[in-house]
């Protein structure tokens, strides 16, 4: 990445002060998607006599204790339980990398797209947006 000059952060911010807006778009896209009701964080279980307090992430656990191994098989990173609003759809799980890029709410939208990528949308950005099918 460069470094910008003092001019040119002079001149960028000159041009933001002018009157010519964006070019506007209108969205035409068929997605799937599910109005969040409820959040739910995946805890670590109660681990008797378990000392450690490292991170098998970061490398800082032990490697030995019952929390280790638990996180050896299940995976360092904790999921997150979303349950729909919609009548007929159970809960499903979304990973960590979900979270700290969409931060969904509840009362959000839940979206995937025909690509299969998934994401999240404010309610009244989706609502304003997508009419259901």
């Amino acid at each position: 990445m460069e470094t910008a000059s003092p001019q040119r952060i002079k001149d960028v911010m000159e041009m933001q002060n002018t009157v010519t807006p964006m070019p506007r778009y209108q969205c035409h896209k068929k997605v799937w998607a599910l109005k969040i009701a409820k959040i739910e964080r995946e805890g670590l279980p109660a681990f008797k006599g378990a000392t450690c307090r490292g991170s098998y992430a970061l490398g800082s656990a032990c490697g030995k204790c019952e929390r280790c191994e638990w996180e050896r098989q299940h995976g360092p990173q904790m999921r997150t339980i979303i349950t729909p609003a919609e009548r007929g759809f159970g809960p499903f799980f979304v990973d960590q990398a979900y979270m700290d890029k969409h931060k969904p709410d509840v009362g959000g939208y839940y979206v995937q797209y025909d690509d299969g990528y998934k994401s999240f949308s404010p309610a009244k950005a989706f609502e304003d947006g997508y009419t259901r099918l």
